[in-house]
């Protein structure tokens, strides 16, 4: 636990918006580097571009499901970062959209196509669109406005929207990968770890 109180203690000084600040500030880095073809980006950049926002999010939408288990857990809050983490994790989602919307196929009725042909396209399009009230809501005005409650119960759609995002890389990626399989494990076990009761039965002496 004093290790847990030494590790909370330096991040009550590290203010949440920082998470912001860096999300905005790697995501225009990868894309000056897929401008320029540099790195992983020397071959099919808008490719590698899109996949790796896509990536990014899904690591966000990981680390936001992890706070309430690490916190119960182990002690570690990231309470404070939660909102920022999620709003980070939408922004990433909304720029693999992009990529994908204006520079892939480049056609408002390419995309439609794509959503209903392709199925890995459609889990991840439902996976955007149950992340934009979660994004438009996730300030104190709307807390306030919807109550507490209604405002959690709303927020519980993160849980699908993550479980669809993992499918979607699932599906994307070609052949047997294992990657995709850790995070789809990882999601389904964070969101697992909501119906598991906290409290620890006291072994007697």
């Amino acid at each position: 636990m004093a290790f847990a109180q030494s590790i909370n203690g330096g991040l009550r000084r590290i203010p949440a918006w920082t998470i912001y600040i860096v999300g905005v500030i790697y995501a225009g880095w990868e894309f000056w580097r897929a401008l320029n073809q540099m790195g992983p980006y020397l071959v099919e950049p808008i490719n590698v571009l899109e996949r790796s926002y896509g990536e990014v999010a899904l690591i966000l939408l990981v680390a936001g499901l992890a706070v309430t288990p690490l916190r119960k857990w182990s002690g570690v809050n990231l309470i404070k970062f939660r909102r920022a983490i999620g709003v980070t994790a939408f922004f990433y989602v909304l720029a693999h959209f992009l990529v994908f919307a204006i520079l892939d196929v480049q056609s408002v009725s390419r995309v439609w196509e794509e959503i209903v042909k392709r199925p890995y396209v459609t889990v991840g399009m439902a996976s955007f669109l149950m992340l934009i009230p979660l994004a438009v809501t996730s300030n104190n005005p709307s807390i306030r406005k919807m109550g507490a409650g209604a405002w959690r119960k709303l927020h519980k759609l993160a849980y699908p929207a993550a479980v669809l995002g993992t499918i979607h890389y699932l599906w994307l990626v070609k052949g047997f990968q294992l990657e995709p399989i850790i995070y789809c494990v990882v999601v389904l076990g964070l969101i697992a770890t909501r119906y598991v009761p906290w409290e620890r039965q006291r072994q007697p002496a």
